[in-house]
């Protein structure tokens, strides 16, 4: 945890920014398996997190925007819980740590609310992503679970991301830890990977580096010679020269915090030809939307300018014919580049999904309904304190070139005849996390290996 006054000073800026009435803040519980008492690795709620500082199950969090108080509702474990978990803290000395001085019980959280509802107080709440915090729901504030959605407090939901929009010095620090912990793990695959390994074997040595550290992966990890599938989590194929490896991991520290970084590199000693061509178009549109990051830039922009400079590269290989610029409005790019360029990172690896993308990443502003760009996460104008991916990639996707090809579609800016020689050719990007600063931007944790050089060089570690 930070210093207790983190968490007063979070709470009371909250408290000012919402008029009136409670905010309540449900904590996570566990979560079976496949029976009670298997459970998942327990993930306290990122915005509880974030304004109690508490990683522990079944606590729920009220702030009064009218009088500032805190208070936080949990129940004290009983010896029966103590035979199998060992001596535990009492709900009241957890809320000390965060400068809590007033705790309750479960039954006290519910005579609270009833308390408000009767005298016609606002109990506000954000958006809820688990199913038993929506029963919760059901059962406190009698919301029908297909109601909380149009329930839930834009108020609180706009004063929360004010907040976490911006991260602080000491916020740096520990995302710095998540991100150097992060390279580690792609440091590790590049030095381990090679004809024979499977990509079980790679994952499973990324993931231990992320739990020696007492922390854990900041998501599921992609590790796989099928790259261009975005989010591809099968790890059952076994490495084979000439192919190209994709790993897409993130490291979580013990307080939340995220790193997000994605590598390719060759399964064998070096890319082939053809593997550089691609890899060095992809790496250009990198340092391109790099070289734009500063505050004032829309993000969105960056992402244009990412994706004419891909379409730029494959049109030099033979990919891509006619105007750039009316080929990317036109959202030709996307055969190549059919998702975002980057989003915020935080306490979530996509900060704050849960509350609205149009929110955090647009500021309230439209969003594209354009194949490709519509999986933009962010697209508002940049400021000092925001922590970003970079992530720009090329990828080949079959079924896709099918499916445009059978309709001719694009077929004034797209080679389909090209593009069936490279259908088995996988996918490439590289990730890396950014802070914006006053004047521009400053790469977040130690640096990877991104070149062709670079790469190779790490490579030859493995052989």
């Amino acid at each position: 945890m930070f210093s207790k006054e983190t968490y007063i000073k979070r709470r009371q800026q909250l408290a000012k920014d919402v008029d009136k009435g409670l905010m309540l803040f449900i904590g996570n519980t566990e979560s079976p398996m496949n029976y009670a008492d298997n459970t998942y690795r327990f993930r306290q709620d990122s915005s509880f997190l974030y304004f109690f500082g508490l990683s522990h199950p079944d606590l729920v969090g009220i702030v009064d925007a009218e009088s500032g108080e805190s208070i936080i509702y949990g129940d004290d474990y009983t010896i029966d819980h103590i035979v199998w978990m060992g001596n535990q803290l009492t709900i009241a000395e957890r809320a000390a740590t965060c400068g809590v001085n007033k705790t309750g019980t479960t039954a006290d959280l519910m005579a609270t609310l009833e308390t408000a509802k009767s005298n016609g107080r606002p109990i506000h709440f954000l958006p809820v992503y688990r199913g038993e915090s929506k029963i919760k729901l059901l059962e406190w504030l009698n919301i029908m679970p297909s109601a909380i959605k149009d329930k839930a407090s834009l108020e609180m939901v706009l004063a929360v991301i004010k907040q976490r929009n911006y991260k602080t010095d000491e916020e740096i620090v520990e995302i710095e830890k998540a991100v150097n912990t992060t390279v580690n793990m792609h440091l590790a695959a590049m030095r381990m990977a090679r004809p024979c390994i499977t990509e079980a074997q790679i994952a499973a040595e990324v993931e231990k580096i992320a739990l020696a550290e007492n922390g854990a992966i900041s998501f599921p990890v992609i590790a796989t010679v099928n790259g261009q599938t975005l989010h591809n989590h099968y790890h059952g194929n076994t490495l084979k020269d000439g192919q190209l490896f994709l790993l897409d991991a993130g490291a979580e520290t013990t307080m939340g915090y995220a790193g997000d970084m994605s590598s390719t590199f060759p399964v064998g000693k070096a890319f082939t030809s053809r593997q550089k061509d691609i890899y060095q178009v992809a790496l250009n549109a990198h340092e391109k939307a790099i070289a734009m990051l500063k505050p004032g830039v829309a993000f969105k922009e960056v992402y244009l300018e990412s994706a004419r400079e891909v379409m730029r590269g494959m049109k030099d290989l033979g990919f891509v014919k006619g105007n750039i610029d009316d080929a990317v409005a036109c959202g030709a790019h996307a055969t190549f580049f059919p998702c975002g360029l980057g989003h915020m990172m935080g306490l979530d690896v996509h900060d704050m999904e849960d509350l609205g993308e149009q929110y955090v990443g647009y500021d309230n502003e439209a969003k594209s309904t354009q194949f490709g760009m519509k999986s933009l996460r962010l697209g508002r104008k940049l400021e000092p304190g925001f922590v970003l991916t970079i992530e720009p990639g090329i990828y080949f996707i079959p079924q896709l070139i099918d499916k445009w090809k059978s309709e001719k579609h694009l077929l004034e800016f797209l080679n389909f005849n090209k593009l069936e020689e490279y259908k088995n050719f996988g996918g490439c990007r590289n990730e890396e996390d950014f802070l914006i600063t006053e004047n521009g931007c400053r790469l977040l944790g130690k640096p990877l290996p991104k070149t062709i050089e670079d790469v190779e060089k790490e490579r030859l570690k493995a052989f």
